[in-house]
């Protein structure tokens, strides 16, 4: 029986969702705040962790930040409104498995919960030995699309994929950056050898090392057993670093000595253990800022990017975009048991008119959502969140997508002061984690500040 941690400060809420997990078979518990959602997790093994954003005594960004340096395998999924989107895919860099929309439907949940608890299943099985990785990505299904712009990349990819060059993906979060990956491998000559993807947004410090090299016994706190390292687990075949501009300085220097010499070593150990491994990586950053900044070594920068590719966020892929929705509709009628036939001209026309902040997950949230609800044949307006409805400045793509900031620049500045704000309070005036939310750099947040003479 699985155990569900549940964390919200409204009691009525936790007890709907408790009593709905119960009758499914859950072993569930609930706390109110965050304080007393650490001192549970420190005391009892929960198989999952779903959290609300908004919390008395801290918000969920904070949490999960916390929640993943004491348990970083535990899938964690958020639950928010649809008026912070964009925190929530801020969580998912962080490295939550999802995140659920309020007000909560208990069977969209519960299929989310599934879902995470088989893609740990999945990463489980593949630290057995000879084990490999399965052929599509567990967090979502992704078809490529027809834009002009994609097919570019498909052809990048096949020039690419049978080579041995190391290949860094840049995209932002829920673009498919993953599916990419593995669509290399399927066509490298690597393809019979394991394919093994590593959030590297989930690993604390501490455990980075040895999740990617291992470690032997005793070397640390806690290290009871001798562990396989990533590296070994993927030998011979294709290891993928999500979000690589996590990994500590400490933990860079060691995977650019892999990377040169093809050799490893366990935490605590002091035999070389050499390996043969594909890397490909992936961020959602610029990583030569990251370099410029001090917080990336630029040898390990040009080491991994032999080759890049780009992928394009969904709202430059034009109707691309009702290709999409009919795939993940497809996939929910079969997944909710739903029959519904046809998406509205109306529905098709409110996408393509929306920013879609979280990318392809988001456009699959909403359709798993909308196909959950609706009653008829057709999807319909209705049934779609009110961000997509009745869309703001900041939500409709007619602004340039690829400057940071962009949903401040396309707001009045009396909007764009307010948001700041309220950012700033929630944050208690943190400005590194208020630039963070909103999406620009320090420099752009100190600017904005100074602009409209806000005290902090």
């Amino acid at each position: 029986m699985s155990k569900v941690l549940i964390i919200d400060d409204d009691p009525t809420f936790c007890l709907m969702l408790k009593s709905f997990l119960n009758k499914k078979g859950f072993n569930t518990h609930e706390v109110h705040n965050a304080r007393q959602s650490i001192k549970a997790i420190q005391q009892e093994d929960f198989d999952i962790i779903l959290t609300d954003f908004r919390l008395p005594d801290i918000n969920g960004l904070d949490l999960l930040k916390n929640i993943k340096k004491i348990v970083p395998h535990t899938p964690v999924i958020l639950m928010t409104s649809y008026a912070n989107i964009r925190t929530a895919v801020n969580a998912i860099k962080m490295g939550a498995y999802e995140y659920v929309t309020k007000p909560i439907n208990p069977d969209e949940v519960l299929s989310t919960i599934n879902h995470a608890l088989d893609s740990v299943e999945e990463k489980k099985s593949l630290a057995q030995p000879g084990a490999r990785s399965p052929s599509t990505p567990g967090n979502f299904q992704f078809i490529s699309g027809k834009s002009p712009v994609f097919q570019k990349i498909h052809e990048h990819i096949e020039l690419v994929a049978p080579t041995n060059m190391s290949i860094l993906i840049q995209g932002e979060s829920g673009t498919g950056k993953e599916y990419v990956s593995r669509l290399i491998h399927q066509k490298s000559k690597r393809s019979h050898k394991p394919f093994v993807a590593i959030d590297c947004g989930a690993l604390s410090d501490e455990l980075a090392a040895s999740e990617l090299f291992g470690h032997v016994k005793g070397s640390f706190t806690g290290a009871t057993n001798e562990k396989k390292g990533q590296f070994e687990v993927a030998n011979g075949g294709t290891l993928f670093l999500d979000e690589i501009g996590n990994l500590s300085y400490d933990v860079q220097v060691k995977l650019l000595r892999a990377t040169q010499e093809r050799k490893i070593r366990k935490v605590g150990g002091n035999v070389d253990i050499e390996v043969d491994v594909r890397l490909i990586a992936a961020t959602n950053e610029d990583l030569m800022k990251a370099v410029s900044r001090g917080e990336f070594r630029e040898d390990l920068y040009h080491r991994i990017n032999e080759f890049q590719l780009k992928i394009p966020p969904l709202r430059k892929r034009g109707n691309d975009i009702k290709e999409f929705a009919y795939h993940f509709l497809k996939i929910s009628n079969q997944e909710l048991d739903k029959e519904v036939e046809e998406i509205g001209a109306d529905v098709i026309e409110k996408f393509l008119n929306y920013l879609w902040p979280g990318n392809i997950r988001e456009l699959k949230n909403v359709l798993k959502r909308a196909v959950l609800l609706e009653k008829n044949k057709a999807l319909g307006v209705a049934n779609l969140p009110d961000e997509i409805r009745y869309p703001s400045e900041a939500n409709t793509p007619h602004t340039p997508e690829d400057d940071e900031g962009i949903a401040l620049r396309t707001v009045t500045e009396k909007k764009e002061k307010e948001m700041i704000l309220r950012t700033l309070e929630q944050v208690k005036y943190n400005k590194s984690k208020a630039a963070r939310i909103l999406n620009i750099d320090r420099k752009t947040l100190y600017n904005k500040i100074k602009q409209f003479n806000i005290e902090v």
